[in-house]
Formats: C-alpha cells, structure tokens, sequence
C-alpha cells in the first residue's frame, strides 16, 4: 500500500527527533555572545512541531546552572508550538542560563539521549539568532516544510455568517507544509468595513511579524470569539515572502471560504473556533 506522506510525518510528532545542521548558528543576548557552533543539530521533542537548535555545552558562551526540571501540566496541549520552552517530553537536564548579569530561568535542556552527543537544546526568546550572517525570526526553520506563493486567478470569496467579507479573482495562495492553503487578498478586494483594528501579534519563522484585525462587532453582535483575531496581515514581511506585503488573509478554520462557485468545507486546526473543533 503507497505511503502517504504527510500524515506519516505527522504521525511521528510523538518522538524524540533531530537533525543535523550545516551551517554555523550563533545567539546573542544584548549584543553579548551566547554560543557560537558549526555543530548544531535541530531537536524536536515529543509532541513538539517546531524544533529548537541543540549545541555542543562547550560552544555556550554563557554559563549553564542545572537545576530541577519544571513539570510538564496535567492539561498540556497534545501539540507543542514555539512556547513554554520549559515544559519538556523527553528525559534530560534542565538548566538556568547564566549570561553577562542576566539569569534566564529554564532556557536550556540537554535530553537523556546519545545520539544527541549531550547536546543542548537552547531557548529562543530572548536571544537573538543568526544562521551564518543571516538572522533568523521566530525559531528555527524545519528542513522538512517549504512555502511556496502563487498568483492565482481564481474566483475566491470569502464569508462570514452568509456576508462577503472579500471577494477576488486576484489572490496569492501561500502554500506551507501541513498548514491549509493561504488566501492572500488585496486591500481593495476586501469589505474593511466590517472589520475593526485588533492588538494581537504573532511571529511566523517564514513570513515575519503579523498583526490582526476583528470583525466588527456591530455589524456581527453574535460572532463571539469566532470574530475575534480572524484575519491578519504582515506589513513589512521577510524578503522571501515579500509578494503578500500589506495583503489580507483569513483564516480558514472560521470563515466561509469559496473557490471558483465551490464551497471548501473548514479544516480543523488548533486555530479553529470551538464551535467547528466540536464537529468532530
């Protein structure tokens, strides 16, 4: 029987998982050196999607002072984005960072497991991080998930409670590795009308630093948190995405999305509304 692909990675999101990395990765805290390694390897613990760089304790520059392992909660998520770096999978050493004046707390971890040739997995905020001379946003890239950008001229309209919300036939489709496909919509084609400015951020490793936008709550009384954060856009994106530069994307986990006449049935992510996540 042929092996599909993407779900048999994702099975193995369970797993103590590493890679070697070819290039030389540095971190600062300040302007004061962290580390310096070309030995580095990325390290995904159990449950983890997104790794971590994992380095040789002799290329820290900072001072590691082992201490007790914080518990991972009872109600954990069964999936572990790029937070709570403190909380760990996997047997192993935990450890305070010690850095100029600086105590980072939990910042490092050396699993229980030789193939990591004792190793330390080093936590990303707040140093900062390059990858030879070019910094690196966010966390380190997975080897093994791409995006790609398409201009498309397809018929794409978007709906929320039966009302257009934008309706195109110029969009950039954003396709990244086990994530549902972007739609990508200029301002014009969107009805901004019935959407409001929000406060919320969030970091993407590929693609930058987003803001979002709420539906306005008096043109949609019952959205609820359904409204809330559901579209966002990345003012001042990294080069390699540079094509979707001030442009509208919303998610498809809570909005109506048609392609061409057809209706795309809502996926089901960790970024669907409770309502839709409670349909299956």
């Amino acid at each position: 029987m042929a092996l599909r692909l993407g779900p048999h990675l994702m099975s193995l999101t369970g797993e103590l998982r590493w890679e070697p990395v070819s290039r030389r990765v540095r971190a600062d805290l300040g302007g004061l050196p962290v580390l310096d390694t070309t030995d580095a390897v990325l390290v995904w613990e159990p449950r983890r999607v997104v790794p971590m760089y994992a380095v040789p304790p002799e290329d820290v520059a900072a001072t590691l002072v082992p201490r007790d392992a914080t518990p991972l909660p009872d109600r954990a998520p069964p999936v572990l984005g790029p937070v709570n770096f403190g909380w760990h999978t996997t047997p192993g050493q935990a450890y305070d960072v010690v850095a100029g004046d600086r105590t980072l707390e939990d910042a490092a971890f050396a699993p229980d497991d030789p193939d990591l040739g004792g190793r330390v997995v080093v936590e990303w905020a707040p140093f900062s991080w390059v990858e030879e001379a070019h910094p690196v946003t966010g966390h380190p890239h997975d080897p093994f998930k791409r995006i790609d950008l398409l201009p498309s001229d397809r018929h794409v309209v978007i709906r929320f409670d039966g009302r257009v919300l934008a309706d195109t036939r110029r969009a950039v489709a954003l396709c990244e590795t086990h994530i549902p496909t972007r739609w990508y919509l200029h301002h014009d084609d969107v009805v901004t009308d019935l959407l409001v400015g929000s406060g919320s951020t969030s970091t993407c490793a590929y693609k930058g630093h987003a803001s979002y936008v709420s539906l306005d709550p008096a043109a949609f009384p019952d959205a609820g948190p359904a409204g809330e954060d559901i579209a966002w856009t990345y003012r001042h994106p990294l080069d390699e995405v540079a094509a979707i530069r001030g442009m509208l994307a919303f998610w498809n986990e809570r909005v109506d999305l048609e392609l061409d006449g057809v209706v795309v049935p809502r996926p089901v992510t960790p970024w669907s509304s409770l309502r839709d996540a409670q349909r299956f």
